[in-house]
């Protein structure tokens, strides 16, 4: 890699919660009952998307950043059609580990904040490894 992350370097990205994202549509059965609120691991993936925005520009062919912690607490509610962003901070290089501070916030104020951890692995590797939780070899 010819570049690196700085500290305290930010991306962020915004997104709209749809009724796809809410956490109503993780029940299985009516037994099971859930708010129609935006769903805790759509805004994990939000937050991790933020930090692989960071790291995707500085792979080199082959690479790919994967998250490997992830320590994060979903604090408020966000409505179906309300717009919250997602913004991850590079904070250290404990190597492998690249770690990032990550805020989500709606329009109301914090929703979500926590650490997050990626690692750079190869692609072919990680691909192969899943192949032999599939194949038992």
């Amino acid at each position: 890699m010819s570049e690196q992350l700085t500290l305290g370097q930010k991306a962020s990205l915004e997104n709209t919660v749809t009724a796809e994202m809410t956490a109503d549509r993780f029940a299985d059965g009516p037994a099971e009952k859930f708010p129609a609120v935006l769903a805790t691991p759509f805004l994990i993936a939000d937050l991790e998307r933020a930090c692989a925005l960071l790291r995707t520009p500085l792979l080199e062919e082959g690479q790919l950043s994967v998250g490997a912690h992830i320590d994060v607490r979903h604090l408020a509610p966000t409505a179906v059609g309300g717009r919250y962003t997602a913004t991850a901070t590079f904070i250290e290089n404990r190597s492998p580990l690249f770690w990032f501070e990550v805020v989500a916030e709606d329009t109301a104020g914090i929703i979500g904040k926590g650490r997050i951890a990626r690692a750079i692995v190869s692609e072919a590797a990680i691909l192969a490894r899943a192949d032999q939780s599939v194949s038992g070899s």
